[in-house]
């Protein structure tokens, strides 16, 4: 049994790796907003906003919960019965393609009694790469699941982002057309699908170790898949429905710039998510075997180390994007700097429930999706409900609120189901402290940044430099508290 520093020690490692795969693909996400906005404008950003929300919405029914499923099993049939590998693997290809086409079939009809004009075109055309996102996410988290993170962060976290910013860029200057945009966009998904493909049937061989499993899935492996995967279906489309609802209705019932002024704000907070994805792609793996094996001592300490390091790592950005909002939406162009306030809402937002940590991915791995769908109905529920109070009164400012009070109380459900399920839980200082650590080394030089010099480069620029050195000097005090044990001891390692 491993003791809690070497865990500690392999999620700074596999984190390291994870990190730096997500940092990437922030930085590019970031880049490729920036192409969408200043060379489509606010009303052409807020079209492809708009219809990769609906893209991602629909791919996230398409997969069927599968990505997931291989995350949750097939760490145990690694350890169990690896021959059954390959037949898990077929049935999640046969069945998210089965779904892809039906989805696609029903919203290539529904498409234009949704949305109008220049929308509908493009969401009909996006949905037409719907099946290969599909299988390319759930190659992805095969490759996860057998252990090989280095290998699912290159491919989608670095080659995939990677694509997109030039081949977006050179269908905006050369055509001009948001159609063509939303090609350039999607095409790196069939290019890629094929590379994780490949990679998938090299680490089978290895799994396998020349015993060569059977390729067709038996009943009782359909039953034990879907079993898991049917509610986790739900539940990731509910989430992903829950990320875009709002810009889809800003879009609906204000109008396409909103939408792209809303959306690119939201874009922000998305590229901030880089630890949050760089843990959770340990992390989750790991609450699978350790909660099959009955370690719930080492799910709480593996828990409560990565909602340590979430918000102590993750929120620094969100301070700046929450205190700096007029800057970094500038980046985009003058027509975004509008929306300043909803980014600060949005950022505020997302900090708090960063103090949750990874319990979503908890909940899920100790088997009990369906709660986890249940939490996603209600909280879309009252996002909706929310949005169509507050859209005609209170504009994308409304919206903003709606959004964190659900993500805050999305959150909130999952952490007490753990606790109720798992009896496990984060202490009250595990999860404060770190989040007064950045409030203080981060919160305060901005303010003064901002009263000093206003809202400007140089103030952003300050405020990073003082609130990275005395944030380093906290961290240094309290390394023992919020475990950076580990990250100290697998930095030493290496020297």
């Amino acid at each position: 049994m491993k003791d809690n520093l070497t865990q500690r020690r392999d999620l700074a490692r596999g984190g390291m790796v994870s990190f730096l795969g997500s940092a990437t693909s922030a930085l590019l996400g970031f880049v490729l907003t920036i192409v969408f906005s200043r060379l489509l404008g606010a009303d052409g950003a807020g079209v492809i906003f708009q219809a990769t929300g609906v893209f991602a919405v629909v791919l996230a029914f398409a997969k069927l919960g599968l990505d997931s499923t291989a995350i949750y099993l097939l760490p145990r049939l690694k350890l169990d019965s690896p021959e059954k590998i390959r037949s898990t693997i077929t049935a999640f290809v046969l069945a998210a393609l089965g779904a892809s086409l039906v989805l696609v079939g029903l919203l290539e009809v529904i498409a234009p009694l949704l949305w109008s004009g220049v929308v509908s075109d493009v969401v009909r055309v996006l949905l037409v790469f719907v099946p290969v996102g599909a299988l390319l996410l759930i190659a992805s988290a095969i490759l996860r699941a057998l252990g090989s993170v280095t290998e699912y962060v290159v491919v989608a976290n670095v080659a995939l982002p990677a694509l997109r910013p030039p081949l977006v860029a050179i269908a905006a200057v050369a055509t001009g057309s948001v159609l063509v945009v939303a090609v350039a966009w999607a095409l790196p998904l069939a290019l890629l699908v094929v590379v994780a493909g490949v990679l998938v049937s090299r680490h089978l061989g290895r799994v396998e170790a020349g015993n060569r499993g059977v390729a067709i899935p038996s009943r009782g492996q359909w039953r034990t898949i879907m079993g898991f995967a049917a509610p986790r279906t739900v539940s990731a489309g509910l989430e992903q429905a829950l990320i875009w609802v709002d810009v889809l209705l800003v879009g609906w019932l204000v109008s396409d710039q909103a939408a792209g002024v809303y959306g690119g704000a939201a874009r922000f907070i998305q590229a901030g998510l880089v630890v949050d994805a760089a843990l959770r792609v340990v992390v989750s793996p790991k609450f699978s075997s350790l909660l099959h094996q009955s370690k719930t001592e080492d799910v709480r300490d593996l828990y409560v180390t990565a909602t340590m390091w979430l918000v102590l790592i993750a929120s620094p950005a969100y301070v700046l994007l929450a205190v700096f909002s007029p800057v970094f939406l500038g980046l985009l162009g003058a027509e975004f700097v509008s929306g300043a306030a909803v980014l600060s809402i949005l950022a505020v937002g997302m900090m708090l429930t960063f103090m949750a940590g990874n319990i979503h991915s908890l909940l899920i791995m100790s088997g009990r999706s369906g709660w986890a769908a249940i939490n996603k109905a209600v909280v879309l529920t009252i996002n909706v409900v929310g949005n169509l109070f507050a859209l005609p009164h209170y504009g994308i400012l409304g919206a903003a609120v709606v959004w964190a009070l659900s993500m805050l109380f999305d959150a909130l459900l999952a952490a007490v189901e753990v606790r109720i399920f798992l009896n496990i839980r984060a202490q009250f200082a595990e999860i404060v402290i770190p989040l007064l650590i950045v409030g203080a080394a981060f919160g305060i030089p901005s303010a003064i940044a901002v009263v000093v010099f206003g809202q400007s480069a140089l103030a952003l620029f300050v405020a990073v430099v003082v609130g990275g050195i005395s944030w380093l000097a906290a961290c240094r005090v309290f390394r023992s508290f919020v475990h950076l044990d580990g990250l100290v001891e697998m930095l030493r390692s290496r020297r």
